[in-house]
């Protein structure tokens, strides 16, 4: 028996059928050459075969009913594959319309809780010899760049390599970003509670009180939680779903990065600002003041010379308000860059008890049932996980893509999650269909700007960076 951590607790503490709280990857791999009619069917057939479990796909709850903070796991090895895998066709012509559809109807239904908290669904019957894997699981077991880490150890480099193990037959390595980030939040309460001399928790007292204050008015400066408008991405959502995807080049992205002198973050952000700003503009209801973005970052405290990652989260100004498009960048520049300078006034041992104090109002607001019915901390989550950099295979089918299916919660009915992978940068955008109708147009959205950067870049139209 395993007790829940009080991070990964919460997650099952907020699910509902309005808000369930799994996260998942959709992954579309081309076929193999030559590849029989039954392909898939063989390859199913050889992974459903292996039972030999491993952590988390075995882990389920010893009380389904008794959720929240008090749930523990058990481990299950007597899973109904038929059950937790399944195949399904898309309808003709099998297009990114018709997957994207179903989709959105796999991601809308909750996991069941008498079982192992995960689904896997191949589906065949993509356009242009292709199929795809979509994989959920929930948000107490997993996050989503732990997920997406899991699933590249069923993959290869090596396209001749066609025994490649089934997903449950894997475990997260040691390094498991949200195994370190477990730990790290029940040692920042532990060390919270039991303050002693010398500690940094002045520090962080000091740095939590700035952010809270924010900047003064007309000032470029930090963007604090709760300065953001209520606008229509932050009431109540239902629970279903609508999902669409959109692929660029990578190289493109950081050549305009490159251009305008910022980094690629910035201008993932701006490609969702100017989406943001169009979709609102056409309801009529985009706000007056500028959505703000919370956004998990990679930062190196000031005192680190070691190698791996710093992981902490900032909150900063998307420039909706703003109609000149270069303008909207700097302004998103300006944001982002005076939220890493704060993180990194702090020493290491100061960050993580920052993040934790910083994301609590979000946490509570989850909890409490007040999510869409206050302020938001913020108006939506913005993220961009790197991916790996080289060619994927599984069982001889190359991986063409693969985008991130986010969780959404009330008063937060946006989320906008990007991935970079061989060379591209895939967006997947996940909403509530009630919410947010017509949500897929910010994907065609996000293409048309950056289509807009890209002319403002050339020669013609350059223009200098203020």
């Amino acid at each position: 028996m395993k007790r829940l951590n009080p991070l990964d607790a919460s997650w099952l503490s907020v699910e509902s059928h309005d808000t369930p709280m799994h996260v998942g990857n959709l992954q579309i791999f081309s076929l193999p050459k030559n590849a029989p009619s039954d392909f898939l069917g063989q390859m199913l057939a050889r992974i459903k075969s292996e039972r030999n479990y491993s952590s988390p796909w075995n882990l389920k709850l010893r009380s389904p009913k008794m959720g929240g903070f008090l749930a523990t796991w058990k481990v299950d090895n007597n899973l109904d594959l038929d059950y937790h895998v399944r195949h399904s066709a898309l309808p003709a012509p099998g297009g990114e319309r018709e997957l994207g559809v179903l989709i959105s109807r796999l991601h809308s239904h909750q996991l069941d809780f008498k079982r192992p908290l995960w689904e896997c669904h191949v589906i065949e019957g993509l356009e242009n010899n292709r199929f795809a894997l979509y994989t959920k699981m929930h948000h107490s077991l997993i996050d989503g760049v732990s997920g997406v880490r899991l699933l590249q150890r069923i993959l290869s480099r090596d396209p001749n390599d066609l025994v490649m193990p089934a997903p449950w037959t894997v475990q997260p390595d040691r390094s498991s970003p949200k195994e370190e980030t477990a730990q790290s939040v029940e040692q920042v309460a532990a060390k919270t509670l039991h303050v002693k001399s010398g500690s940094s928790v002045p520090q962080v007292i000091k740095a939590f009180t700035r952010i809270m204050r924010g900047s003064k008015p007309g000032e470029n400066g930090l963007t604090a939680p709760f300065s953001g408008p209520i606008s229509v991405l932050n009431h109540r959502v239902t629970g279903q779903r609508r999902f669409a995807t959109q692929q660029y080049d990578l190289t493109t992205l950081k050549n305009l990065a490159k251009h305008f002198e910022c980094s690629l973050n910035d201008i993932v952000l701006y490609l969702s600002s100017t989406a943001l700003r169009r979709f609102m503009e056409e309801s009529n209801t985009l706000p007056k003041k500028p959505l703000i973005t919370g956004i998990p970052v990679n930062v190196r405290p000031k005192d680190d010379q070691g190698t791996g990652n710093a992981i902490s989260f900032i909150i900063a100004n998307l420039g909706t308000d703003i109609a000149d498009p270069v303008s909207r960048l700097e302004a998103i520049k300006i944001s982002t860059e005076k939220a890493k300078e704060h993180l990194q006034t702090l020493p290491r041992d100061a960050l993580m008890k920052y993040t934790v104090m910083l994301m609590a109002p979000y946490m509570l607001q989850l909890i409490s049932g007040l999510g869409g019915r206050v302020r938001p901390v913020f108006n939506v989550t913005i993220s961009n996980v790197p991916g790996p950099d080289q060619p994927l295979y599984f069982n001889g089918a190359r991986l063409e893509a693969m985008y991130p299916v986010s969780l959404i919660a009330h008063g937060g009915a946006l989320n906008i999650t990007c991935l970079s992978y061989a060379g591209t940068l895939n967006f997947g955008f996940t909403g509530c269909r009630d919410t947010l109708p017509h949500m897929q147009r910010l994907a065609v959205y996000t293409g048309e700007a950056l289509h807009e950067l890209e002319a403002l870049a050339k020669p013609q139209g350059k223009r200098a960076s203020r």
